[in-house]
């Protein structure tokens, strides 16, 4: 499991370990029932504070992405398809938002942004 951290980032470390594990678990690198390094572990590895590492943990976990077994660890829990279905509803959301910026940009109207939409569902 790789987690990177950028300490000039505006999201709080937590949240950066959080949105990475979660990112490798919808993506498919974490698999079910896999193991997740123990709290104390990843805090290690990544020169972090052991409660920085139980806040994300504990995130994760609250959202069903993971569970924990007392005294075997921590693990990727079962893809909830309703759960992944309503992240990629937040992304697609997320990149139409960018989207209509763009377009205010340039002046373009909502039909010629369905119309484009249309014209890229055809070629498929």
């Amino acid at each position: 499991m790789l987690i990177l951290l950028n300490n000039k980032n505006s999201v709080p470390i937590y949240g950066q370990i959080y949105s990475q594990i979660k990112s490798q678990i919808i993506s498919g690198t974490l698999e079910e029932d896999s193991p997740l390094p123990s709290i104390r572990s990843l805090a290690k590895d990544l020169r972090i504070s052991v409660i920085t590492t139980k806040r994300a943990y504990d995130e994760l976990e609250h959202d069903g992405f993971i569970y924990t077994v007392a005294g075997k660890g921590t693990f990727v829990a079962k893809k909830n398809t309703e759960l992944l279905r309503e992240e990629n509803l937040k992304q697609i959301e997320a990149h139409f938002e960018e989207i209509i910026k763009l377009a205010d940009s340039c002046n373009l109207k909502k039909n010629d942004i369905i119309e484009m939409i249309e014209t890229l569902y055809q070629e498929d």
